[in-house]
């Protein structure tokens, strides 16, 4: 029995999640995937996308916060979970304890878990460019992978960096590959896991890596990419709602806050149950929707719990109305936004219930 009573809801179509898990091992051959699935699995929740994947046999899957991380070990009791984001030397002993995967960025924090009599398995990150999280001097990194290497109880399971630039394929990610690769050629004893591609280094530069062991798929396991030309995915997720009510207008009557928006003529007014607390922003005003294979102008301001649309004859009460997934890609709210595709779809806020849809293959 379903407990989604407003008919607002994410679809999120399984099928397509799990052809451009295929696609990016067409495009990584011999190499494991690590799903990025933080933030909700880039707000495509995380439980039915984990759940699914580790059915289909994918044994790791990469998140950011310890939050994050017990939420999937609560779920999940056989998966391997990779905690990319900081960790506190506080936390040391619950992801101990719950078999987290973390990853050391800094030496405080090497240091911390130096002195720990914990077993803790670890991923060390390289700074190469992007200056953010992550060792960059050679000298202590190598110092770090000796000892962490010699500890009893750490396992140094993995090393990474993150590329700055992927999507463009430039001088400062060459320089990032190629600092990475001088510093391997330094360590005598690898990790057994080595994976510096996210999803654009994916598709344009991991058959050429003969060195590493996994990928990261982040944005492009969900269908986007900022590439161009675009690899062959398919968006996971379409937001939609229901016609509610419809209004008759009249010329001069107004619609919605501040009466922003009056009609020049006798106009059909639809109203969705969806508004910028389910992270359809404010925004978007100046888009349009689509309603029975059309797209209908987005009018008025848009409320907390509600939408204003400007409709022809045909539309009525029940008809689904696609906000974005269809007639309307994400890209396209992306560029109404002047933002990129991970903002659209990571704030689609909790109380849009997400529904899967799936063949029975």
């Amino acid at each position: 029995m379903s407990n989604h009573y407003r008919p607002t809801w994410a679809e999120i179509n399984l099928d397509h999640l799990w052809h451009n898990v295929l696609e990016a091992r067409k495009a990584a051959p011999g190499k494991e995937i690590i799903p990025v699935v933080k933030a909700n699995a880039y707000g495509h929740g995380v439980i039915p996308i984990v759940s699914f994947l580790h059915e289909k046999g994918i044994p790791i899957f990469a998140v950011s916060t310890l939050e994050e991380s017990l939420e999937l070990r609560n779920q999940f009791k056989d998966i391997d979970i990779l905690m990319m984001g900081p960790i506190l030397e506080s936390d040391l002993k619950v992801a101990s304890k719950h078999h987290i995967q973390i990853t050391l960025y800094n030496l405080p924090i090497i240091d911390a878990v130096l002195k720990q009599d914990l077993p803790l398995i670890c991923h060390l990150k390289i700074d190469t460019g992007m200056s953010r999280y992550g060792l960059v001097d050679t000298d202590d990194i190598l110092k770090a992978i000796h000892q962490l290497s010699i500890h009893s109880q750490v396992d140094l399971r993995g090393i990474y960096t993150h590329f700055a630039t992927s999507s463009e394929q430039d001088a400062l990610y060459e320089r990032q590959l190629e600092r990475l690769m001088n510093l391997l050629d330094l360590i005598p004893n690898k990790p057994k896991m080595i994976h510096i591609s996210n999803s654009s280094s994916i598709f344009k530069r991991e058959q050429t890596l003969d060195f590493t062991t996994h990928v990261r798929l982040g944005i492009s396991l969900y269908g986007l990419s900022l590439d161009n030309p675009k690899p062959d995915l398919k968006p996971v997720m379409s937001l939609k709602s229901k016609v509610v009510e419809i209004k008759s207008l009249k010329k001069g009557d107004t619609v919605g806050y501040g009466g922003t928006y009056q009609a020049s003529e006798n106009e059909r007014i639809a109203i969705l149950p969806i508004g910028y607390a389910d992270g359809f922003i404010r925004r978007n005003k100046t888009g349009s929707i689509e309603i029975r294979d059309k797209k209908q102008k987005i009018v008025g301001i848009i409320c907390m719990d509600a939408t204003f649309v400007k409709v022809d004859e045909e539309v009525r009460v029940g008809d689904v109305a696609t906000l974005f997934g269809g007639m309307i890609t994400i890209d396209e709210v992306a560029k109404r936004l002047n933002t990129i595709t991970y903002e659209v779809i990571t704030q689609v806020s909790y109380r849009v219930p997400r529904v899967t849809k799936r063949s029975s293959i």
